[in-house]
């Protein structure tokens, strides 16, 4: 009998201590997991962190000015919606002179050839009359530049194919091709800028003419711009683009093209703060080809990023793929 309740005894202690033991491993257990669970959040934070110090650039001032990179301040302006037209550039009829020789004969000097510049009254030709076999000098009736000539020494002339094409280029002629879809915006007085490509500086002048009616092939209308060519930059035959102002309106902010980038599938703006420039997703309005209204995301007074946003972009994406800022 006193054996069994021994027994008993000993049994229960045991049970107690298994129990005991249990409880103190599960407890440690909840204690690591809560451990794990509190670094885990700790390290989502710090990297939360570490992304959001990611959208941060900095540069020096020598630094902004070695790349190119230009700020401005957002505010109001006004914004001018345009039409874009070609057309090519033609010499004035009224400063073209074809000069021939009044008698036939033979050509026994010539004083000018193609690409001279001649005055009016100045001799081009000399030629002797088949009748009365003395010479006459064949004079520039204008002031420019020759730009055709058919006649050679010891030629024979004698029909109106043997002459001299003089030109007045320091004037001439913008000829734009007006769809019938652009016509209730093209007007006589409204400003036009022309340009000829890379090279070629622009020209502003405004619409003087318009054609009555609509070329039957075409199917446009012709707007034509005088244009000043002192420098004879503007070479008839040229092909010239031109813009036409449609509207012009204020808006609250407007900003050049060049502030936009897609940074992260979103068009952006790098804004100027404390820490440094940070993208700022924007909503655009209306555009022209120069310049763009904001209707969402920056505000007036902004200091904005207008030029060389690139740059800014590709030390974002330099990071992102773990190779940090360089400035």
């Amino acid at each position: 009998m006193k054996n069994r309740f021994k027994t008993i005894f000993l049994n229960g202690l045991l049970a107690v201590f298994v129990t005991t033991a249990v409880v103190l491993l599960q407890s440690c257990a909840n204690g690591s997991d809560a451990e794990k669970t509190k670094d885990t959040h700790k390290e989502e934070s710090m990297e939360e962190e570490g992304h959001e110090q990611e959208e941060i650039v900095r540069f020096s001032a020598e630094e902004l000015k070695e790349f190119g990179i230009e700020t401005a301040v957002a505010g109001p302006g006004k914004l001018q919606v345009h039409i874009d037209l070609t057309g090519e550039i033609v010499i004035d009829p009224d400063r073209l002179a074809h000069i021939f020789p009044r008698f036939p004969g033979i050509v026994k000097n010539v004083r000018k050839k193609i690409g001279d510049k001649v005055k009016k009254g100045e001799v081009l030709a000399i030629i002797e009359s088949n009748e009365s076999l003395v010479p006459y000098e064949v004079k520039s009736l204008i002031n420019g530049t020759v730009i055709e000539m058919h006649l050679t020494l010891g030629e024979v002339v004698n029909d109106a194919r043997h002459a001299f094409l003089i030109a007045d280029l320091s004037h001439v002629w913008a000829n734009l091709n007006v769809y019938q879809k652009d016509l209730p915006y093209v007007k006589i007085g409204r400003k036009a800028t022309i340009s000829a490509g890379y090279g070629i500086k622009e020209a502003v002048g405004v619409i003087s003419y318009i054609s009555p009616v609509v070329d039957e092939m075409t199917r446009t209308a012709t707007a034509r711009v005088v244009l000043p060519n002192p420098d004879g930059r503007w070479r008839p035959g040229l092909f010239v683009n031109a813009t036409v102002v449609k509207e012009e309106m204020e808006v609250d902010i407007i900003v050049p093209k060049t502030a936009l980038e897609n940074f992260e599938n979103q068009t952006v703006v790098f804004i100027k703060t404390d820490e440094g420039f940070k993208p700022q997703p924007v909503s655009v309005g209306r555009s022209n080809t120069y310049s763009v209204e904001i209707i969402a995301g920056l505000q007036a007074g902004q200091e904005y990023v207008s030029k060389g946003g690139f740059t800014i972009k590709a030390e974002l994406q330099k990071s992102e793929l773990g190779e940090g800022h360089g400035h």
